[in-house]
């Protein structure tokens, strides 16, 4: 082929390409930036990990054959890759690490690596190709320093790694990943200006060095990578069909299907630049299709299904899966319907994700596998001998459609079951109801709604979308999207009970007569209730079945549905409606049982009606409210039920908190906050009857049920408030607003000590039952984050904060870079100077802070586990102790050198078993103890003996602080070293004497306790064989050190009695004072 400029239909094409073979362009010489440094972690919360995430971009998947029979699947959700197995049952197998700078924009699976191309999303912004294989970057290939726009597809053939943008093309080897050359496309049918690359680009099985890319303009220019040169232009057979959507070489030699805007698919011959094939041309109802596949096991077309020949198409803007026969003309066999979510309107006017962005067989099988952006991943099989051609579902992984707007850590039905905190039940605008699990992704799924695809085939619904006007879609079928949600899975039947087979949603109030509630009393009932949007309806799910349930609850004035909720017992639901009704159902048998008010039977409703005619004041003894009094006049906006069903509690728009009898529904007590407050939701903490309301002017108040008063205000929200939780242990309150900050209060103090600002609105959070986890959902995003709790791992100062220490903090990713551990959990290298500023110590020595008042008793700084592992040190040796004494390592081979020069009858003195050897290696170790030796100089003393005798000089006036800091700082093996070192009876006697000046001061009460306790159990013999003697025939000066310790140990017990005391009387008159504020006078 000559490498002239070649004339392509009568137009003379103008390269922009370097003709030279091995001319190289100039390439970036530096390495692209390194990803940005995350944020600094906030005190409190660390991120962990995302969940839910499986194909959340358009970014398509890309396949690996491992083999005849393994492939796997990779998917693209933002920054990272998961990989999945097919073989089994896709599952997650990998998550790529690091996380790209920037979103990642392509994909492509090539040996046993997969390449990922990101970035270019700004005008300046930089762009790159990382090289992962197994999870694990292992290269990057080198980018042109002019290369700014996003690659928005790559390639791999022969020795070429290519990748198309939207105005270039560049070309790499793929021995080195050396940039090779750029190619720019050149200007068609007569145009001057330069068309767009916008159909993919593909190469032809042994057509060498050979691209072909689809343009804006109809046409496909054949390119020789190797030389840069434009080999020919295949132009469209009608000028108007658009642009090229999708490129993919047919099993044929030389055959190409090329699909363009206008829905037509073109088979085409490449050598002949001939048409073979046309399907899909000029159809009225035809879409744009963006990915074709044919089947290559040889398979699925023909009468009987056992010819080659079967292609598959799809769109990005449907969600249909269209089979076409290519035998005799080509003709549509089947067509999978509802094979992905389909794009919508029906979330407010927001198109959410949906529609196929991939449909592929795999090499020589009879699967196929489609990836959509409603963030679903499936896999459909081809029945050998069935009478259909449309497959039917292998295996799938998906999450939400659209972002979460509702969160709850599941409860358990036992204080130490294993899971609990361990599912998440999230709901989103995707009209969809999640259990996610944290420990095992392959055990989330989605809670069944019913047979949907049958009932939607039945009804010609299947594969519509609501942007047709007028249409039934699968969109109406479900349940509308969740707005409220109340759980108690006390009478759940768990995971493992029996599917019933009875219909669901039913309306209680439509049937005559009693339930059958035989299958729900030997296997349980629903557990979750829910409130949708726009609907007067609540519905029941079983949690443990994983299934919608039997009843929908309506509420009393046939209103919108506003607030849920469910008693602990598990076998009341409540349902509170836009009009203010309240009612409550039995879980079992679905039939009402309350309403609050209660209504009147006629005899009261006459009695009411003369009293309000005649003004009648009621008699002193009469209720404060009477029967059918106190509805609510607005949305009521928050419900509970105490744990004991004694009371419910509601709270609604018009700013009242009413509290109801559970049993009479008669109104009880009520506080009014209008009309300057409206409550737009609340929380309740059972363990400390604690109410949590969130109004309209940006606070948060607490409410104590008891004494049904005002206890706190919480401020600082900049935005509405979008949700709210208690902790886990109810000292924080965690809230979300609409200013992108996650604050933290503390309610004792009634303080901000933590907030950090992220880059979405958080619509939804949740704290774990067991403290371990923060989950929050954002505005953006369709996956589920996760934060650690630091307090569990490390002490982290809870002081107040101020406005200006808000923390920019990164979210979670779903690979975990960024996530805290036990080990990594703890403070930040110099974090702990910025927060305790000088109270802050260097080295091991634990933190010190000064006491709020003399007259508190405080604990240490020291981890708890230190001061347990010294009171029990002896245990931890004797069960540490090694079983069979150390063995001699074996005589080396006679080549080796040896490290006694030659002389093999010396050995190592810590393996020799003889006595003399072992009084001589045990000699050095007594001559230097302090035991065996007290009258040594003062250089061979310890810094804890040091002190102890500078404190010996004058223990009335020293403080014992510097000496006991110098015994804390020390490991549990040291400090016990040290307290049994203590030679004499004048150091023992200093050191209670220590122990009791720090106990005077209230100070560091636990540690004194242990180390007082270890003395006693080292010392404690000895101390008494001293005194029961009385120094008989001892020296004057030893008969004074015995009468000293006596006096020493006799202080200790006195302050000792006298702390023990005033605590007792602390406590008594506290316990006292909450009995008189909790009584019912």
């Amino acid at each position: 082929m000559s490498n002239d400029v070649p004339e392509v239909n009568g137009h003379e094409a103008t390269l922009t390409a370097s003709p030279a073979k091995r001319q190289k362009l100039a390439h970036r010489d530096h390495p692209p930036p390194p990803p940005p440094r995350p944020s600094r972690a906030p005190p409190i919360f660390a991120p962990f990990r995302s969940i839910g995430l499986v194909s959340s971009t358009p970014v398509p998947f890309t396949s690996l054959p491992l083999g005849k029979t393994s492939f796997q699947i990779t998917t693209s959700v933002g920054r990272c890759l998961h990989t999945y197995d097919l073989r089994r049952g896709l599952n997650l197998v990998f998550v790529s690490r690091p996380q790209t700078p920037a979103p990642i924009t392509a994909t492509v699976a090539w040996k046993s690596y997969v390449l990922a191309a990101w970035g270019g999303q700004g005008s300046t912004s930089h762009v790159g190709v990382w090289i992962f294989q197994r999870g694990k970057q292992a290269g990057e290939l080198q980018i042109p320093s002019d290369l700014h726009e996003p690659l928005e597809e790559i390639i791999v053939f022969g020795s070429w790694i290519v990748g198309r943008c939207s105005t270039r093309i560049e070309v790499w080897k793929s021995a080195n990943y050396e940039h090779y050359t750029t190619i720019t496309p050149t200007a068609s049918l007569g145009l001057s200006v330069r068309s767009k690359l916008s159909g993919g680009i593909c190469n032809m099985p042994t057509f060498l060095n050979k691209i072909l890319v689809g343009k804006e303009d109809g046409s496909v220019d054949i390119w020789n990578v190797s030389t840069g040169k434009l080999v020919y232009t295949i132009l469209p057979t009608d000028l108007s069909s658009g642009a090229v959507t999708s490129m993919q070489p047919t099993p044929a030699l030389s055959l190409i299907a090329i699909a363009r805007a206008d829905g037509s698919i073109t088979i085409q011959d490449i050598c002949t630049d001939t048409a073979v094939m046309e399907v899909n041309v000029r159809s009225a109802h035809a879409s744009v299709v963006t990915t074709i596949s044919f089947r290559t096991d040889g398979r699925g077309a023909g009468e009987d299904g056992h010819e080659p020949g079967l292609m598959a198409t799809s769109g990005s803007d449907e969600s249909d899966v269209t089979l076409w026969d290519l035998n005799q003309g080509g003709k549509v066999v089947g067509v999978l319907r509802g094979a992905h979510n389909p794009p919508s309107l029906s979330f407010k006017g927001v198109a959410a994700s949906g529609g196929i962005n991939k449909v592929e067989f795999l090499p020589g099988q009879d699967v196929m596998v489609t990836s959509g952006r409603d963030n679903a991943l499936k896999s459909w099989i081809f029945d050998a001998n069935s009478l259909s051609s449309v497959p039917r579902i292998l295996h799938t992984r998906s999450g939400h459609a659209a972002p979460v707007t509702r969160l709850m850590f599941m409860p358990t039905n036992s204080e130490d079951a294993d899971d609990t905190g361990k599912w998440i039940l999230s709901a989103a605008r995707d009209q969809s109801l999640w259990g996610w699990s944290i420990r095992r992704d392959g055990q989330s799924t989605e809670i069944s709604q019913g047979p949907i695809r049958q009932r939607a085939k039945k009804s010609g619904a299947l594969g519509k979308s609501l942007q047709v006007d007028g249409s039934t879609s699968m969109e109406d079928l479900k349940a509308p999207e969740i707005t409220c949600c109340a759980c108690s899975v006390n009478r759940d039947g768990g995971i493992g009970a029996t599917p019933g087979a009875g219909a669901i949603w039913s309306n209680t109030a439509s049937k005559k007569g009693h339930s059958d509630t035989s299958e729900s009393s030997a296997t349980g009932w629903e557990s979750v209730v829910t409130g949708h949007r726009g609907d007067r309806y609540a519905r029941t799910w079983f949690w443990g079945r994983k299934r919608a349930g039997r009843w929908a609850f309506e509420t009393a004035d046939g209103l919108d549905v506003s607030s849920v909720a469910v008693s602990s017992c598990g076998t009341f639901a409540l349902v509170a409606s836009a009009g203010g009704s309240i009612s409550m159902f039995n879980l079992q048998s679905g039939q009402l049982r309350q309403r609050f008010p209660a209504p009147l039977n006629p005899a009261q409703a006459k009695k009411l009606r003369l009293r309000q005619s005649k003004d009648v004041e009621p008699s002193a003894n009469a209720p404060r409210y009477g029967p059918g009094e106190g509805k609510h006049r607005k949305a009521v906006t928050g419900l509970m039920v105490d744990p004991l069903n004694r009371t419910v509690i509601s709270c609604g728009m018009d700013g009242k908190i009413k509290f109801w009898n559970f049993h009479t529904g008669t109104l009880q007590d009520e506080t009014d906050w209008s009309p300057t407050i409206a409550i737009t939701g609340a929380r309740y903490y059972k363990s400390s009857d604690l109410i949590a309301l969130s109004c309209d002017d940006l606070s948060i108040r607490i409410i104590d049920m008891e004494t049904k008063k005002l206890v706190r205000e919480l401020w600082g929200c900049l935005g509405q408030i979008s949700d709210f939780c208690f902790s886990n242990d109810g000292r924080w309150i965690v809230a979300s607003s609409m200013d992108s900050i996650i604050r933290t209060w503390d309610l004792p103090t009634a303080h901000l000590i933590n907030a950090m600002r992220v880059d979405s609105p958080c619509t939804a959070l949740a704290f774990s039952d067991t403290g371990e986890y923060l989950a929050t959902a954002h505005a953006d995003s369709v996956g589920i984050n996760l934060w650690n709790n630091r307090t569990l791992f490390t002490h982290v100062p809870t002081r107040m904060i101020r406005d200006d220490e808000i923390i920019e903090t990164a979210l979670p990713t779903s690979s975990g870079e960024s996530a805290q551990s036990l080990i990594t959990a703890g403070p930040d290298e110099g974090e702990e100077d910025d927060v305790l500023g000088d109270h802050a110590t260097a080295g091991t020595a634990p933190v010190t802070m000064d006491a709020l008042s003399d007259d508190l008793l405080t604990l240490s700084l020291v981890p708890k586990t230190r001061w347990q592992t010294l009171l029990h040190l002896s245990e931890i040796k004797a069960r540490n102790k090694p079983i069979e004494p150390p063995k001699a390592p074996e005589k080396a081979p006679f080549f080796l050198p040896s490290l006694t020069n030659g002389d093999t009858t010396q050995q190592p003195k810590a393996l020799t078993n003889g006595a003399d050897n072992s009084h001589e290696s045990s000699a050095p170790s007594n001559a230097l103890s302090r035991i065996s030796r007290p009258s040594l100089s003062a250089t061979s003393r310890s810094q804890f003996t040091t002190l102890l005798h500078t404190f010996a000089e004058s223990p009335s006036e020293s403080n014992p602080e510097t000496l006991l800091h110098q015994l804390s700082s020390l490991a549990p093996a040291a400090a016990d070293t040290e307290i049994r070192s203590l030679a004499n009876l004048g150091e023992m006697t200093t050191f209670v004497q220590a122990l009791t000046a720090r106990l005077r001061q209230k100070r560091d009460y636990e540690l004194v306790q242990t180390w007082m306790s270890v003395f006693l159990k080292c010392h404690g013999s000895e101390i008494v064989s001293v005194s029961s003697s009385g120094g008989d025939g001892a020296a004057e000066d030893q008969r004074e050190e015995v009468e000293a310790l006596s006096e020493a140990l006799g202080e200790w017990r006195e302050e000792q009695e006298r702390e023990g005391r005033r605590l007792g009387e602390l406590v008594g008159y506290c316990s006292g004072v909450l009995g008189w504020l909790r009584s019912a006078r």
